[in-house]
C-alpha cells in the first residue's frame, strides 16, 4: 500500500476507534463508579470517568497492527508486550493507587524488555562531550534514564484537560514528521497512529459534556513510553550525517521538542524536594496551575502552553546547525524565563495563598522572614 495512504488511514483507524470507545469506557466507568473526584489537589471542579488511557491503548494496537502489515518493524513483538505492562500498572494505579515504587519497579521491568530485546537503545552520543559511540552498559543505563524520565514528566504533567493529550499530539506530528520525509516509514506509523488515538480522547476530555474522561495513569504512562520509543530512534537514526534530512545536533533538538514536560517536572520536583515533600505526590504547584492562578481557563491555559512549546520546537530546529551545547542553553534559559514570567504577575498581583505551604516559595525573600518571625 502507498505510504500516503497508510499513513491517512493509520491516522483514521486510530481516530475513529478512539472516538468510538471513549462513550462506551465512560459508560463503564460510571457504573464502576471509577471517578475522579475533586480534591485540594486537583484541578477539576466535578467528578469525571476516569481510564481513559484504555481508548487510547487500544485504538493505538489496532492502527499500528493494521498500518505495519507492509512496513516491517521486527521489534514490535517486544514493544506490545512492553507496552501492555505499563498499561495495566496504570490501570492498576487509576483503580486502587500504587505506591510510587511499585510502580516504578513495572516501569523498569517494561523499560528493560525494550532496552535488551527490542535493542531500542542508544549507542552514540553524538560527539557530547567529545564522545561518539557507547558500550551496552553505559548506552542501556542512559536509555534507562531516559524512559524513566519521559514516561514520568508525562505522568506529572497530565493535570488540566487538553495539556497532556495536545502535547503528546504536537510531539508526535514533529517526530512523525521527520520519519516520514527520512525514509523511516515504520516509526512514521507509529508516531501517527499515537496522534490519531490521542486526538479521539482529546475531543472528548476537552470539548466532552455528557462524555468527558481523564487519561489517567493508565494513559500518561502509555503515551510516555511511547514517545520515549520515537525519541530514541529520532537520535539513533540521526547518527550517520550523511543521510538526508539529517539533524546535526538530535539530542539538543530532542530536549527542545520536549522541553515543556521536562522543565515542568524538574520545576516540580525541584519545590517539593526544597519543601520536604515527597517528589511524585502531586499538588498544585505546576506551571499549569501558575496560570489557573492568572485566571486563565483550563483550555487558555492548555492551549498556552503548547503554543510554548511550539515556539521552543521552531526555535530548536532553527538553530540546529549551532551545535548541540549552544541549543541546549538557549533551551535552558528559555525554560527558565517561562517559568518565571508567571510568578513575576502572582507576585506584582498578589494572587498567592498565603495559607497555601507550596505557593509560599513564591513569596518575597523579605516578606518570608517577617512570617517565620511571627511563628
Amino acid at each position: 500500500m502507498n505510504i500516503y495512504l497508510t499513513l491517512i488511514t493509520t491516522f483514521f483507524c486510530a481516530l475513529v476507534f478512539s472516538l468510538y470507545e471513549v462513550p462506551v469506557i465512560v459508560g463503564v466507568v460510571k457504573k464502576l463508579n471509577l471517578m475522579d473526584h475533586p480534591n485540594e489537589r486537583s484541578s477539576a471542579v466535578n467528578s469525571v470517568p476516569t481510564l481513559g488511557g484504555i481508548a487510547i491503548f487500544i485504538s493505538f494496537v489496532v492502527a499500528t497492527t493494521f498500518g505495519l502489515i507492509d512496513y516491517d518493524l521486527p521489534e514490535m513483538k517486544y514493544i506490545l508486550p512492553a507496552l501492555l505492562l505499563i498499561f495495566f500498572v496504570g490501570l492498576v494505579d487509576d483503580i486502587m493507587n500504587l505506591v510510587p515504587y511499585k510502580k516504578m519497579i513495572a516501569q523498569i521491568i517494561g523499560v528493560a524488555i525494550l532496552i535488551f530485546l527490542a535493542k531500542i537503545r542508544f549507542t552514540n552520543l553524538h560527539g557530547i562531550f567529545g564522545i561518539s559511540e557507547i558500550g551496552l552498559l553505559p548506552g542501556a543505563l542512559l536509555t534507562g534514564f531516559t524512559f524513566l524520565v519521559i514516561i514520568n514528566a508525562f505522568n506529572l504533567m497530565d493535570g488540566i484537560d487538553g495539556l497532556a493529550s495536545g502535547i503528546t499530539m504536537l510531539i508526535g506530528l514533529v517526530f512523525g514528521g521527520w520519519f516520514y520525509l527520512s525514509g523511516h516509514f515504520n516509526y512514521a506509523i507509529l508516531s501517527i497512529a499515537l496522534v490519531g488515538s490521542v486526538g479521539g480522547f482529546f475531543y472528548f476530555n476537552v470539548f466532552g459534556i455528557k462524555n468527558k474522561i481523564f487519561m489517567g495513569d493508565t494513559g500518561s504512562l502509555v503515551v510516555g513510553t511511547i514517545i520515549s520509543i520515537l525519541v530514541i530512534r529520532f537520535n539513533e537514526f540521526n547518527i550517520d550525517h550523511s543521510l538526508p534530512y539529517t539533524i546535526h545536533a538530535a539530542p539538543a533538538i530532542s530536549l527542545g521538542i520536549l522541553s515543556y514536560p521536562l522543565m515542568d517536572m524538574i520545576r516540580v520536583i525541584f519545590i517539593r524536594l526544597n519543601h520536604s515533600r515527597h517528589p511524585f505526590r502531586a499538588d498544585k504547584n505546576h506551571f499549569h496551575h501558575r496560570l489557573l492562578t492568572l485566571g486563565l481557563s483550563h483550555r487558555q491555559a492548555a492551549f498556552s502552553i503548547i503554543g510554548f512549546n511550539i515556539v521552543f520546537i521552531f526555535a530548536v530546529f532553527y538553530l540546529n546547525q549551532r551545535g548541540i551545547v549552544t541549543i541546549i542553553s538557549y533551551v535552558v534559559v528559555l525554560c527558565i524565563i517561562l517559568v518565571l514570567f508567571p510568578a513575576y504577575f502572582i507576585r506584582k498581583y498578589k494572587l498567592i495563598k498565603r495559607d497555601d505551604p507550596v505557593q509560599q516559595l513564591l513569596l518575597p525573600k523579605s516578606e518570608k522572614r517577617v512570617r517565620k518571625l511571627r511563628r
